[in-house]
């Protein structure tokens, strides 16, 4: 069922709406609303604190605290998207703006991401829900009277819909949003290799295979990979990388087996917490068939989705004063869930 949705109303859950985003009449392209705010449009000031967390298997991730948690009314965990960190546009800004609401904010950097190499050959991918399970669990139990909701963008939000549909009784988290969510992941692979978002695909390939050949020179990967270094630096395709790095690293037989099993559309089906899907159908990053049909949905799971918006842009105002159509979005879908601070609110959908 598809129907209109307002930011300022209650979110339809278990059906597929259509959001209230419409892009000014300079960003009606999806490469301009996914390039502008990157980079053109000037950051948010944004204050934050760095903290490492230990893994239980002794590696680290790094986290980045904005706002008073002991002060706010609430605690939004962040999730960035590929190769990205604190200071990706998306990352940086929402998180500004959550601090403007009143809220604290902990970005949790994937292994290897925000400018420090991780202890361990073990990486980060779309489907890696360990690392964040452990995280909001520490969150619990450092922050038990916090109310927390959690949000992720591109391949953290796939991330985050998964693990919540690993955890379905989880009470941690109130709601979560996704932004720009990678559904289809074998699908996605091949539509950035098509047309202008090549570009797209050679800009962060580009930044994982150096990333990877900086470890490769600090760690043995010998028994790890079957390919070499000169061999790394010639692929030209997400999928090259995810047959040859990331199966392997982390367990599975090829890239179709990686994204067979680590798609979030396989995992819409089994969330009970209450969650908000945005989408755009343009996005340049995957083809606009990549959104799933409604029965896909569980009744606690909303996808938004609207014509335009690129990959997490949704970009509005003038050229000039531009603003984030998505911060009002958020703003106002997790005000139900953590408002009023000091009060508890079960992981159910608001009246």
């Amino acid at each position: 069922m598809h129907s209109k949705s307002q930011t300022n109303q209650n979110v339809r859950y278990g059906e597929i709406v259509e959001s209230d985003f419409r892009p000014p009449w300079w960003a009606k392209n999806r490469h301009v609303q996914t390039i502008f705010p990157r980079f053109i449009q000037k950051r948010a000031k944004l204050d934050y604190r760095k903290e490492k967390l230990t893994l239980p298997d002794g590696d680290f991730v790094n986290l980045i605290w904005a706002g008073d948690v002991h002060k706010a009314s609430g605690l939004i965990a962040m999730f960035h998207g590929l190769e990205g960190s604190i200071r990706s546009h998306y990352t940086n800004d929402m998180a500004a703006n959550f601090v403007k609401q009143g809220y604290a904010v902990v970005l949790m950097h994937f292994r290897g991401c925000g400018g420090e190499q991780n202890a361990t050959p073990r990486a980060y991918h779309s489907g890696e829900t360990e690392d964040a399970w452990y995280f909001l669990n520490w969150l619990e139990q450092k922050f038990p009277e916090t109310r927390k909701v959690a949000m992720g963008f591109s391949l953290g939000a796939n991330m985050l819909l998964k693990l919540l549909s690993e955890q379905p009784k989880q009470q941690i988290v109130k709601a979560a949003m996704a932004v720009s969510t990678p559904f289809n992941l074998a699908l996605c692979a091949s539509s950035i290799n098509q047309g202008f978002s090549k570009v797209y695909q050679a800009y962060l390939l580009k930044s994982m295979v150096n990333n990877l050949l900086i470890k490769m020179r600090n760690m043995d990967y010998g028994k790890l990979l079957k390919v070499t270094e000169s061999q790394i630096k010639q692929f030209k395709h997400f999928r090259d990388f995810d047959e040859h790095i990331t199966a392997p690293l982390h367990g599975f037989v090829d890239a179709d087996d990686y994204y067979k099993k680590c798609s979030s559309r396989n995992f819409l089906k089994g969330i009970a917490t209450p969650t908000l899907v945005v989408h755009a159908k343009d996005d340049p990053f995957m083809h606009h068939s990549i959104v799933p049909n409604a029965e896909f949905l569980s009744s606690s799971v909303c996808l938004e989705v609207s014509e335009n918006g690129g990959h997490v842009g949704f970009m509005q105002g003038t050229p000039w004063r531009p603003k984030i159509w998505m911060q009002q979005r958020a703003n106002h879908f997790f005000q139900p869930f953590i408002a009023d601070k000091g009060k508890h609110l079960s992981s159910g959908i608001p009246q």
